[in-house]
């Protein structure tokens, strides 16, 4: 088993736990499966305030955008509200790993750490094809805590998919 990440926030210090979090999350993957979407939400949270900064599903289909990813959403609704194109020390929950175009805008964004609920074995590139949580050209480096209700985040998409066959 590998060893905890010692960079990964003890959860008594923050507001919500990754569950509370990823509970959020899916409510976000809900609401996209509901309007047609790949059933993938996402969350931004700033454990210094506790406040919940942004929450986004996917979206492409409806935007006619190719980039519209439930984590692209997400950081660029949170970087309005706060009035900067960095998020820097903040937590994003999202039920699916992010693909390389969304690990790109996460480490672009600084964001700390990524609560992943289940791994995506095609294109996920936070640890499953890539280790985009810490390559080793990059200039910022976040932690990743995985699995987290992932039965259910894994569940709603092979639901999703299941259906539209």
């Amino acid at each position: 088993m590998a060893r905890p990440d010692p960079c990964v926030p003890d959860q008594s210090s923050l507001p919500l736990t990754w569950v509370e979090m990823m509970d959020l999350a899916l409510h976000q993957a809900f609401l996209a499966g509901a309007s047609g979407e790949a059933p993938v939400g996402a969350v931004l949270l700033d454990p210094s305030t506790g406040t919940m900064l942004a929450q986004a599903h996917n979206a492409p289909i409806a935007r006619n955008d190719p980039t519209a990813h439930a984590e692209i959403l997400c950081l660029r609704n949170a970087a309005k509200r706060m009035g900067n194109y960095r998020v820097p020390g903040t937590i994003m929950a999202v039920t699916l790993e992010p693909c390389t175009m969304c690990v790109g805008a996460l480490v672009h964004a600084r964001v700390a750490g990524v609560v992943v609920g289940t791994p995506d074995p095609r294109t996920g590139a936070l640890f499953t094809n890539l280790d985009g949580a810490r390559l080793p050209w990059g200039n910022h480096k976040m932690w990743v805590v995985r699995d987290i209700l992932s039965s259910h985040c894994s569940n709603i998409l092979r639901e999703f998919f299941r259906s539209r066959r």
